[in-house]
């Protein structure tokens, strides 16, 4: 039991095999050690045993708020789901906004734990510190957005005031390999496959119904100052000022401009550096202005709604219509966001606005994650283009009335060609021998920053635990908008370390869970301020920050436990020195991943990928049995049979 503030020291342990909840308090030393969020999931993942299944019953799917969730603390309306990949085989967590972490929190949870697999669809009702199963037959096969009518109609709450709704579209229930399940207005946690392994488990939907119950901090004077410093740096960034900073302006497709000026923006498929050196190596009309957050705010954004205890409001609501096969289609979404725009847009062959509005909402109501179901279509065009799909399907560059109908034809797995998408690059590429057409790592695609000219990221994609991610490092943070300093993103030496201390600085954010973007305008000090105040503890910024390397170096463990190793942690090869060389403003260059893996392992102390015994002890953690490598090198990395 923990008596930590920010706690309700409080997890359901569902299992939807037979229909049992039964209800445990938090183990104080784990609150202590992975925080809460991020660090206590995949430590609840990684005791479930890291050789499971991912869409066995056995595979554990957690949904975890942290200790400052749903409290004052700004930014702080997130969750993590934590659970095994199908889509990589490595642990993953996934986090989205809006304001269901916070009402968990609020109905009396610190997180829900999922095993087992029901014989029917249900969904599970949160409301009181209690949770009931309940019937989901009728809503199985509807996309997101219908189900969330449905059930907020069957509970008698209010969406958006008491209520909140996560759940899968068809993606999901068909094991879309890419699922994301789906949050309120369109947010996801999407990467990683959480979805399908949401729907393996005939689980359609989780809902949480809560009045206001914010927790009030133990230590209140040492909260105070912590909010207050958070807040004053808050207002103070030129990236998060409410209504002046970019992300506030103009939300997180301000990037899009800046990564195309770069010549950072990966576009058809990588084998460009910019829609510009593209539009002039090839003749064809593409402009990665007519996506960017600017253009978006000057002539589709209709609304600007934000998340729990957020300022900043970085989320952009846009209304268009559009023609598509003839038909006249109005479409409103919350989710056009950079990532999303450019795996549906440049990084598969055009800059056509509306038609992206058009895949973004499909896709969050079909329940897959948009960056990898861009980019799958990306590869996807680049085969067809070689002839490696024929008999199968095809895929131009730049369809987009082709890639509206296959988000659905994916999501449903209606024919051939869309069963193979929805098994994700890897398996695509494994069947079709086109390894040469991904850009994945560990199975799953990389987002909208070209490490051909962001070095830092292409170090950051490599060694991420879930996957190529932006998100578990974001060194474009100091390599673009020069937080916490301006460093050169063409520079190589250096950003193995600066990874590194981004990823543990994140896992901290994950754990706690508030939202990264808060990063831009806090730092360590803020975050331990406001940590201390609202748990009650006194631990300085050292103690903080190993408590984000023991949370990294868990997950490397797991994934090393599942035959995870060095030799993983790497990059498609159009990025490397025999690949593609960058163009325009990143003429010539590369990513010198080589050399940034040694200097990022000997930061970790890890051999050759792999957390060695010592590392373990060193970081207290106790679980497993080791990987059995010393990093007087004198074991091999574990095999994965």
């Amino acid at each position: 039991m923990t008596e930590l503030g920010g706690f309700q020291d409080r997890v359901a342990r569902i299992d939807l095999s037979d229909g049992e909840v039964a209800y445990e308090s938090i183990d104080d030393e784990d609150a202590k050690k992975y925080i809460g969020a991020r660090g206590l999931g995949v430590k609840y993942v990684f005791e479930q045993g890291p050789d499971v299944d991912p869409l066995g019953p056995d595979n554990l799917l957690a949904f975890m708020n942290g200790p400052l969730s749903g409290t004052q603390v700004t930014m702080s309306g997130r969750i993590a789901v934590c659970t095994k990949s199908p889509l990589t085989g490595t642990v993953t967590d996934s986090h989205h906004g809006g304001w269901s972490g916070a009402r968990l929190k609020w109905a009396g949870f610190d997180g829900l734990c999922f095993e087992g697999e029901a014989d029917e669809p249900v969904y599970a009702l949160v409301e009181d510190g209690e949770v009931e199963l309940r019937d989901a037959s009728h809503l199985w096969g509807n996309g997101f957005h219908e189900t969330r009518d449905a059930i907020e109609e069957e509970v008698e709450g209010s969406y958006g005031k008491n209520l909140s709704i996560m759940g899968i579209g068809p993606g999901g229930e068909n094991e879309v390999k890419y699922a994301s399940i789906m949050n309120e207005d369109d947010r996801a946690s999407g990467r990683g496959g959480t979805g399908c392994v949401m729907g393996s488990k005939n689980l359609k939907a989780v809902v949480v119904k809560s009045t206001t119950r914010m927790p009030q901090p133990a230590d209140p004077e040492t909260f105070k100052e912590g909010h207050q410093q958070a807040m004053q740096a808050i207002q103070e960034s030129e990236v998060t000022a409410p209504n002046e900073g970019g992300l506030s302006m103009y939300g997180t497709n301000v990037l899009m401009n800046i990564g195309e000026e770069m010549d950072g923006l990966p576009t058809k498929n990588g084998r460009y550096t910019s829609t510009e050196s593209m539009r002039d190596a090839e003749g064809v009309d593409i402009d990665a202005e007519r996506v960017s957050g600017e253009n978006v705010r000057e002539n589709i954004l209709v609304d600007e709604p934000t998340c729990h205890s957020c300022p900043v409001a970085c989320k952009k609501e846009v209304e268009v219509t559009a023609m598509h096969k003839g038909e006249e289609m109005n479409v409103r979404t919350e989710s056009y966001e950079y990532e999303s725009a450019y795996a549906l847009g440049p990084n598969s062959g055009h800059t056509d606005r509306d038609k992206i509005a058009l895949m973004l909402d499909r896709c969050n109501d079909m329940g897959v994650d948009t960056i990898d179901a861009g980019n799958m279509m990306a590869m996807a065009m680049e085969m067809t283009e070689e002839g490696k799909l024929e008999g199968v399907g095809e895929l131009e560059w730049g369809d987009t009335e082709t890639m509206i109908d296959m988000i659905e034809r994916i999501a449903r797995r209606e024919d051939e060609f869309a069963d193979l998408l929805a098994e994700g690059p890897r398996r695509v590429a494994d069947r079709k021998d086109a390894h040469e057409n991904s850009l994945a790592v560990k199975g799953q695609t990389i987002a909208a920053y070209d490490p051909r000219c962001m070095k830092g990221m292409g170090i950051g994609y490599a060694t991420s635990n879930r996957g190529a991610c932006h998100l578990r490092g974001y060194t474009p943070a100091a390599e673009i908008l020069g937080v916490p300093e301006k460093v050169d993103p063409y520079e190589y030496e250096g950003k193995g370390e600066l990874t590194a201390q981004f990823q543990d600085l994140h896992a901290i954010s994950d754990s706690f869970d508030i939202c990264k973007f808060n990063a831009f305008a806090e730092g360590i000090e803020e975050y331990v301020l406001q940590y201390n105040g609202m748990t009650g503890r006194d631990v300085s910024e050292e103690e903080l920050l190993e408590a984000g390397e023991r949370v990294y170096n868990l997950e490397r463990y797991y994934n090393n436990l599942n035959g995870f190793d060095g030799s993983d942690d790497s990059l498609p090869e159009r990025f490397l020195e025999d690949g593609i060389r960058g163009q325009g403003a990143s003429e010539g260059e590369y990513c010198e991943l080589d050399e940034m893996k040694v200097e990022y392992y000997d930061y970790r102390g890890w051999v050759d990928g792999v957390v060695p015994d010592e590392k373990l002890d060193e970081l207290g953690i106790d679980l497993g049995p080791g990987t059995g490598v010393s990093s007087e090198g004198s074991a091999a990395a574990p095999s994965d049979d």
